[in-house]
């Protein structure tokens, strides 16, 4: 019995005793009683009424890893070696880097209902609740060398922008690597961060593993708990299913990849640019502890961050540079 076993059973909007419940999973009670207890560590509301057993406050859609392959279109499929969905893992990034120790990890896709050990750029922690996130991995061989990847984390974001402009959300682009979202207040909250970690050689062949964090559904009580302002697909578009959005998304992610090596970045500039959450507005640069601030200007067809700074115009190249709005 796992954790997604038990969730299937408690999301039917029915109650469930904990020997009924014993009786579906071929456990005993002591052992439903347990998960029903990490439920609770894991923040998934359930009620529980005397006499008729347990369910679910509201219901959880976990990811069907069948029905997501069924769904993906012709194209996508045909770049798509081999798709995981996991319950838990330390890091779905971590797993396809194992998996390319082992020889394999071109074109797989791993998704995650929640990651223990997730992180951002610059080894920053991404803490996410069970089953209310889309955590996806996918995992690339690229013969050109790292130069060839130059904006791909942008174009990702761009991709990730035009699936959810088709129901109504409207994301915006913060360089180098985070999709936002603007609130009612004119507030910008993060609503999905990509992370490109590669490895091998820079100038020849080399292993790429695309991460991807997207909100879907944070709940309140969670959102109190993050010292930043996030934000969730679900704020604007109520509705989506993370099922139907990972399939979307893989339409977008896997033919970017099978093309970025000959495309570049130059084939998604004007698309990013169009989206900048920041341009000509006041920013501050955050590199080696200092700030700066500066006016944003576009990206280029490499994925950097022009600015003007005294009048004077400034690359930024990413690495450990930061750019965030003046508060």
């Amino acid at each position: 019995m796992t954790i997604g076993d038990l969730i299937r059973l408690l999301s039917d909007g029915e109650f469930h005793s904990g020997e009924q419940l014993g009786e579906r999973l071929g456990v005993s009670r002591a052992a439903v009683w347990k998960q029903l207890r990490k439920l609770e560590s894991l923040g998934i509301p359930m009620e529980a009424v005397k006499g008729q057993g347990y369910r679910l406050v509201e219901r959880l859609e976990l990811l069907d890893g069948s029905a997501i392959v069924a769904g993906l279109s012709p194209d996508a499929r045909l770049h798509l070696a081999r798709l995981f969905v996991e319950e838990s893992l330390p890091s779905s990034n971590a797993f396809l880097r194992e998996r390319f120790s082992q020889g394999a990890g071109h074109g797989e896709v791993c998704l995650v209902e929640q990651q223990s050990e997730g992180r951002g750029r610059r080894g920053r922690p991404w803490v996410t609740p069970w089953g209310r996130t889309l955590m996806l991995s996918i995992g690339w061989r690229v013969e050109a060398g790292v130069t060839s990847l130059e904006g791909l984390s942008l174009a990702l974001g761009v991709a990730l922008a035009r699936v959810l402009e088709r129901h109504g959300v409207r994301p915006r682009l913060k360089w180098p690597n985070d999709v936002l979202l603007e609130d009612d207040d004119g507030v910008l909250g993060k609503l999905a961060g990509i992370l490109v970690e590669i490895s091998g050689d820079a100038a020849g062949p080399c292993e790429v593993v695309v991460g991807m964090g997207i909100n879907v559904d944070l709940p309140a009580v969670f959102r109190e708990g993050i010292d930043q302002a996030v934000a969730a697909v679900h704020d604007q578009a109520p509705g989506l299913s993370r099922n139907a959005l990972a399939v979307e998304l893989l339409d977008e992610l896997l033919p970017l990849l099978a093309d970025f090596e000959r495309q570049g970045f130059s084939a998604w500039r004007d698309d990013w640019n169009a989206r900048h959450a920041f341009y000509d507005r006041e920013v501050e640069i955050l590199q080696r502890g200092a700030r700066e601030l500066a006016i944003a200007g576009d990206v280029d067809d490499a994925g950097n961050l022009w600015v003007q700074q005294e009048g004077r115009p400034v690359r930024l190249a990413g690495g450990e540079i930061s750019v965030r709005r003046r508060a």
